[in-house]
């Protein structure tokens, strides 16, 4: 009876963790803000994540109305913050900011989010994105988790596989 109780115990603590494990940053602000309209642009744009991210692999990218990148430099991880200078910008119309981060239980969240310029700058702007899949930053393939969460089935195995061991060392003997 003793093994049984441990076993279920150890099952409870399992499935526990794999909840904690499956949580990911979630956005919780911009700057700009998503769809505001500026005047002149910011001389950095930064997305809030709800936890720390790693430095590791972070990349954000601003690109414009007319297809260039106006965003300059590396992207700068702070605590939960992610964020990239901007070039002086030109052309009125819609901005995309785009990020990639890894979240602390190293899962990679992606985005973006749009805003205006209403008053056109007097910026230069970087190299054309040819394709705009191309506008995303990339990360190293083997560092990308292409089905999102780890799969479940390995850990309820384990777990069934050590309730069975603990009832059987844990059975009557005649």
């Amino acid at each position: 009876m003793r093994g049984a109780l441990a076993g279920l115990l150890l099952l409870g603590m399992l499935f526990a963790a794999t909840g904690v494990a499956a949580a990911h940053a979630v956005l919780v602000s911009t700057d700009p803000a998503r769809d505001a309209e500026l005047s002149r642009g910011p001389e950095r744009v930064s997305a809030t994540f709800n936890e720390q991210l790693q430095s590791d692999f972070a990349a954000m990218t601003v690109v414009g109305p007319d297809g260039h990148l106006w965003s300059t430099g590396d992207t700068r991880v702070d605590g939960a913050v992610a964020s990239v200078a901007v070039r002086p910008l030109g052309p009125t119309g819609t901005y995309t900011v785009h990020y990639r981060v890894t979240s602390a239980d190293g899962h990679v969240v992606s985005g973006s989010w749009p805003f205006q310029l209403t008053v056109a700058g007097t910026g230069e702007p970087g190299p054309a994105v040819t394709d705009r899949t191309d506008a995303a930053p990339a990360i190293p393939r083997h560092y990308a988790d292409p089905q999102g969460d780890l799969p479940i089935w390995p850990f309820v195995a384990g777990a069934v596989v050590l309730v069975g061991v603990g009832l059987w060392f844990n059975r009557p003997r005649s």
